[in-house]
């Protein structure tokens, strides 16, 4: 995994009006231990300015794009220097771009299987805060040793959990990211990116 998603138990999942307001969000993440971050397509200009972030941060962090949903941009993507490709379905299209860099979304136990079965090597359990950490016991009966990531409404306690239940990391936006995209206040994302990374063992 940690070829795919690099080192960190926390990926940030960033959300802005603009992929301009990207940059010292992602700064401050680094400098508080979180080195794995997703930029979502759902912020405009992801995929223009991300040639510049990756020049930017690359060699501080691993930088994935979330939210892909076709072929053509996991390719323009992986071509300006994403690390990973994340969705929040599967695509078998993306899958032959992106290979074992990409991670779909899933929720069933058929969805498991066909992204597994296509050669996924890790999955994101989304909508993860309607089945909770248990949900991942239960799936490893059927799929040992399935690596699953929990994204969707996951806060502290939540990611604790899943941890505990063996996920190697877990997605997290609000929780951790707040208002600081409308507030800049920096300094109040810094210490909660320190508790994460606390409580979490990072």
């Amino acid at each position: 995994m940690d070829n795919i998603i690099g080192t960190s138990p926390v990926i940030a999942v960033l959300r802005a009006a603009d992929a301009s307001d990207y940059a010292p969000v992602v700064e401050t993440l680094i400098n508080n231990q979180v080195t794995t971050i997703e930029l979502t397509l759902t912020t405009p200009r992801t995929l223009e300015l991300l040639p510049e972030l990756m020049a930017q941060f690359q060699d501080r962090a691993h930088i994935g794009v979330g939210t892909v949903l076709n072929a053509q941009d996991a390719e323009t993507a992986l071509s300006a220097g994403a690390k990973f490709i994340i969705a929040p379905n599967f695509n078998a299209e993306v899958l032959k771009v992106a290979g074992e860099r990409y991670i779909p979304g899933v929720f069933s136990p058929t969805e498991v299987a066909t992204a597994i079965g296509a050669g996924c090597k890790a999955v994101k359990i989304f909508p993860a805060q309607t089945v909770g950490a248990g949900y991942l016991k239960h799936l490893r009966g059927p799929f040992p040793g399935l690596q699953a990531i929990p994204s969707g409404g996951v806060d502290l306690e939540q990611a604790k959990a899943w941890r505990k239940a063996g996920s190697p990391a877990v997605s997290v936006g609000g929780p951790l990211l707040g208002d600081v995209f409308s507030t800049q206040d920096y300094d109040a994302l810094a210490r909660r990116t320190r508790q994460f990374v606390e409580d979490l063992g990072a």
